[in-house]
């Protein structure tokens, strides 16, 4: 029995901030901007290697700098010479390795495509 002037007291938790909810964050990773679920890219100029093989693209024979393409959790590689492929082997954790904090966002994956020169523009041509 609780005498009326003594309450348990309740246990107070800090507040939650999007690094620290899984959930939270990936809301907040998925709607960017004007909260329209699109795809998430980054680039990546290093070589990708996936269980002790370095990725190359099937069509030009590339073997680094990547776009790598995040639609929830499936993962796609784009290579500059804009051949494309979903890569099975990559989960949302490795995409999360690869991305920086900021960046540009896109209206498409086209727009960025374009704008980044993962389009053709740029095929055979590595940028440091």
């Amino acid at each position: 029995m609780l005498d009326q002037g003594h309450q348990p007291q309740r246990t107070v938790l800090p507040e939650t901030v999007f690094g620290d909810d899984p959930l939270l964050r990936l809301q907040q990773e998925t709607q960017l901007g004007d909260g329209n679920i699109r795809l998430r890219a980054t680039t990546h100029p290093e070589e990708i290697v996936i269980t002790g093989i370095p990725v190359m693209c099937p069509q030009c024979g590339a073997r680094r700098d990547w776009m790598v393409i995040c639609d929830r959790n499936e993962i796609s590689i784009r290579c500059r010479c804009a051949h494309q492929w979903v890569e099975r082997e990559l989960t949302r954790s490795d995409y999360d390795a690869m991305i920086d904090v900021g960046g540009q966002d896109y209206p498409s994956l086209e727009a960025a495509a374009r704008a980044t020169g993962y389009d053709g523009t740029y095929i055979g041509i590595y940028l440091d």
